[in-house]
């Protein structure tokens, strides 16, 4: 035994000799190194220095075509006083504040009823989850042709029931709030297969727990589901608030940020600023205003989650 565990050693240490000088300076790391090497030059080709460009981009006047001129900080300062910028950070939080919350119940409550194990539930969630994978730009041009002033099938359904024809998109009034709408139509979707994969999670122990306790429905959900859903709550409100904020397709095709500027939205806006007024430099600013405040978001969710955590943990 001796024997054949000194012949183990020796051949141990013969192929560690063997091994190339630079296996044995690097290790293991340089091989981790050699495999994550191409994801880092992505990033960095597709991440940072995008971000640092645009950066010394929004502190120039320029066009992307003559030679820029360095202005320092007064695209900020042209910001803080642009109407049209403050109308479309106003836009985006209309959206924001009406989106977030109606998807996030609307998922719930769907979610709620789909956990069920009743006849052809998996086509149920199925037909609920399908608008979500449609792109937005082909949701765009379907409810382009639906919402149609002059002729589209939504007037034609409001004058069956004698109501006179909406101007929808045409409607500054009604633009914006219709594409909340469109929104919701795709957006709930990935809210319910989120909570229901929360809600198949629950120990269904727990819940017969609670019945046998005398516990109704609403005591059920209370204080059994709803502590389960609650992390899977704050991704949801974070996922769909970054969503919202950042929407651009959807009115790209739609509206174009008419009528009258009454659903130009700030990643529009810089569209806009940077392709059509080709002031690049603007446009810049405008982008790292929309990113600082989403990074204020972030900041924000953070801190409330670690003070959530600090309080629940506490005994």
């Amino acid at each position: 035994m001796g024997i054949e565990l000194r012949a183990a050693v020796v051949s141990r240490e013969a192929a560690s000799r063997r091994r190339p000088p630079a296996r044995r300076r690097f290790g293991e790391a340089g091989t981790a190194w050699a495999y994550i090497l191409p994801a880092c030059v992505v990033i960095l080709g597709l991440g940072i220095l995008p971000m640092a460009w645009s950066l010394i981009l929004s502190l120039q006047r320029s066009d992307l075509i003559a030679p820029a001129e360095w202005v320092g900080l007064q695209n900020y300062d042209l910001l803080s006083h642009d109407p049209a910028f403050r109308a479309a950070v106003g836009h985006t939080l209309i959206y924001t504040a009406l989106f977030v919350p109606l998807s996030i119940v609307g998922g719930l409550g769907l979610a709620l009823l789909l956990n069920r194990k009743i006849r052809f539930i998996g086509v149920y969630r199925t037909l609920v989850f399908v608008p979500f994978v449609i792109s937005a730009t082909a949701q765009g041009v379907l409810f382009s042709f639906i919402f149609d002033s002059h002729f589209g099938l939504a007037n034609a359904v409001l004058h069956w029931f004698d109501i006179p024809p909406q101007g929808f998109f045409a409607d500054k009034n009604q633009a914006l709030y219709l594409l909340v709408l469109i929104g919701l139509w795709s957006g709930v979707g990935f809210c319910v297969v989120v909570y229901l994969a929360g809600l198949q999670d629950i120990q269904s122990d727990l819940v017969e727990a609670a019945a046998l306790d005398g516990a109704g429905r609403w005591a059920t959900f209370r204080y059994v589901v709803w502590p389960a859903l609650r992390p899977i709550t704050v991704f949801l409100v974070v996922w769909e608030t970054l969503q919202a904020l950042q929407v651009f397709d959807l009115v790209f095709v739609t509206t174009r940020g008419g009528p009258l500027e009454s659903t130009t939205v700030v990643v529009f806006y810089v569209w806009q600023q940077a392709f059509e007024f080709f002031n690049a430099g603007y446009a810049a600013a405008a982008a790292y205003v929309l990113a600082f405040g989403l990074l204020l978001l972030s900041i924000g969710v953070r801190f409330a989650r670690r003070r959530d955590h600090e309080v629940v943990s506490r005994p």
